[in-house]
């Protein structure tokens, strides 16, 4: 490995010890459906989207739940010892990529057939703190007083 690619991958690993996610692969839900339930909790703080998945019909609310779930406990993981209280976690952002298309096969009449595509995808949802983006807009604003 070179000497830029040694040091860019240093600092992309760095970069992710901040960063509070969670990544759900091959799920079994169409993308499209997974991006309702993704945009309904993106902005939301965890105690309100936790509650707003827990009481949706939808069956991708289940799985983003679990997903929700997980990312708070990698948060915890990195931040032991502190509270999720005092730091005011929010859904920062929710992706949903599409992956692996299963193709099926329906007969039709006349000796035809029609493919059926059975989609996954792929989630990823990351957590932010607002104490964290509230710093941040403070130094942007000292920075364009100088």
């Amino acid at each position: 490995m070179g000497a830029r690619k040694r040091i860019r991958a240093e600092k992309i690993k760095e970069a992710k010890k901040t960063q509070y996610f969670a990544r759900l692969n091959n799920c079994p839900t169409s993308p499209r459906k997974m991006r309702l339930v993704g945009d309904m909790v993106k902005g939301k703080d965890i105690e309100t989207a936790l509650n707003m998945l827990q009481h949706s019909p939808k069956e991708a609310a289940g799985r983003m739940y679990k997903l929700l779930l997980s990312a708070i406990a990698n948060w915890q993981a990195k931040n032991e010892g502190e509270k999720l209280e005092d730091h005011l976690l929010y859904v920062k952002e929710v992706t949903v990529d599409s992956a692996r298309m299963l193709k099926r096969i329906q007969t039709a009449p006349q000796g035809r057939a029609h493919r059926i595509r059975k989609r996954s995808n792929h989630v990823t949802l990351t957590l932010g703190s607002k104490n964290e983006h509230i710093q941040e807009m403070v130094e942007n604003i000292e920075e364009n007083e100088k």
